[in-house]
């Protein structure tokens, strides 16, 4: 149940929405002069161990799910239709940088990738459906990641802030709501190297370390503020956040060794970047731990004053589970979202091993909140599944049932007084894996009919968890009496 009373608490105007990213849904990787993003060379050999490799350009004998993904690209209508139909009053998608700038130092931007984001951003708007851009998304110029050095080399922020001020301007008054870069804490792992850093390693390289990948969220840090103050002077009524991965953990025990292990396993992992783009400096704990890990960050002068200038309106993130921290890394191992962590014992797990834990998200909405004191929006939660269509249909309870115990939640935090505007769970339509390029780990209200391989009809099907969303964005969260269509 949401609500005892059966009233919702949800505000009048709260943004019901659901997510995607340019990588997982468009394909269309080389159409209309759109350049190589760095996701265009992770793929698949048949003989791999169910981890996207880094490859030496597009090689025949791979499969690379972002150059098809769902074909969001050809059926953007279609799917925009589905999202009026289940009653969105948001969506967050992302743009592809190389469809804008094919090769990141072009002079001028693509007409043609700029008139394909006009047609969906004004259908979008006809339908009455927010647009929430994410203007970094995991997918940086390919041309940028090898000699050049991705994020690690400071030219990469003006090149940014170029594209940054292409989409500010090209969409102003029909964007409201952006978000500077995708889970901007993900470069802090090293499996952020290439998808985050844009940099052309592999995840296991040696030269993947903590420093380089520290420069490189550095850099972004700065790129970021800096976008903030130009979105905020092309247009005050722009509203520009950052995007944080939850990586929200609780100590393994009451020991306070485990507890002080976990505070710092938060601080590092989920606060240091917010702290930078919502308060705008670095944390003592933040320069602390680089002193006593040898980390040494390049800055220049005047970075410190441009992080005070370019802070965030809003905070948000993903959430999807919860896992625990111990000092003497004594529990069991469990897999999560970017990073391992040890087993809660009071949890069940998805099919993918993931935690599932509602009640954290109310704690963490909580703690952040407290923390920050601003908005704070929802932009990715959900249940990744093996769904089977059966007569054509998709009977998908687990999800609903995943999906209603964390909006119960998120309802009990507005009541606690957090000031939440949206929830945009992952995802609309199902898309492809970041970590692996498949699709058999489904996540959408509407199912994609495509396989592994990228072999299928690409119909779309409205899964159960649509009639039952549809139904609660039109009672603004109330309880539900059923979940059938």
């Amino acid at each position: 149940m949401l609500n005892e009373t059966n009233e919702s608490s949800f505000p009048s105007n709260f943004l019901w929405g659901a997510s995607s990213a340019a990588n997982q849904v468009e394909g269309g990787w080389n159409e209309d002069d759109k350049g190589k993003s760095v996701m265009d060379v992770l793929g698949r050999h048949s003989n791999s161990n169910g981890m996207r490799e880094l490859t030496d350009g597009v090689q025949p004998s791979y499969y690379y799910g972002s150059h098809q993904a769902v074909d969001f690209f050809d059926h953007y209508k279609e799917d925009i239709d589905l999202f009026a139909e289940l009653g969105l009053k948001a969506y967050r998608m992302s743009i592809a940088w190389t469809r804008i700038y094919p090769h990141g130092t072009d002079k001028e931007p693509n007409k043609e990738g700029l008139a394909f984001y006009d047609a969906v951003i004004d259908y979008l708007i006809q339908k009455n459906i927010e647009p929430i851009v994410t203007i970094s998304h995991y997918e940086g110029p390919l041309c940028l990641s090898g000699d050049f050095g991705g994020w690690s080399n400071r030219e990469m922020i003006q090149l940014y802030v170029k594209y940054a001020k292409t989409l500010f301007e090209h969409f102003n008054g029909r964007v409201k709501y952006w978000i500077t870069f995708n889970e901007i804490n993900c470069i802090q792992v090293p499996f952020g190297i290439m998808s985050s850093g844009n940099i052309a390693l592999d995840i296991n390289d040696k030269k993947n370390t903590p420093n380089l990948r520290y420069q490189c969220l550095h850099n972004q840090l700065v790129a970021s503020a800096l976008a903030v103050k130009l979105g905020h002077e092309i247009n005050l009524n722009n509203q520009i956040g950052c995007m944080i991965a939850a990586m929200y953990t609780y100590p393994l025990t009451p020991k306070p060794e485990d507890v002080r292990a976990n505070q710092l396993n938060i601080q590092i992992k989920n606060m240091l970047c917010s702290d930078v783009q919502v308060r705008g400096n670095y944390p003592g704990y933040a320069l602390r731990y680089f002193r006593e890990n040898n980390i040494d960050i390049h800055q220049e002068p005047k970075d410190s004053q441009i992080l005070k200038d370019g802070t965030v309106d809003f905070y948000s993130c993903s959430y999807y589970m919860t896992n625990c921290v111990s000092a003497d890394n004594s529990g069991r191992s469990v897999s999560a979202n970017l990073v391992n962590g040890e087993q809660n014992p009071y949890l069940k797990a998805s099919q993918w091993g993931w935690q599932i834990d509602p009640i954290g998200l109310r704690t963490y909405l909580n703690d952040i909140y407290d923390r920050y004191q601003i908005p704070i929006l929802i932009v990715e939660n959900g249940l990744g599944a093996k769904d089977k269509v059966t007569d054509n249909q998709v009977h998908d309870e687990y999800r609903i049932d995943y999906l209603q115990k964390h909006i119960a939640q998120v309802e009990e935090a507005i009541k606690d007084g957090v000031k939440v505007f949206g929830y945009c769970p992952w995802s609309a339509t199902d898309l492809i894996a970041l970590s692996t390029g498949d699709i058999e780990k489904r996540y959408g209200f509407i199912y994609v009919d495509v396989n592994n391989k990228g072999e299928g009809t690409y119909n779309r099907i409205k899964k159960d968890s649509f009639f039952w969303y549809r139904k609660l964005i039109k009672n603004n969260g109330k309880e539900l009496e059923s979940v059938s269509n």
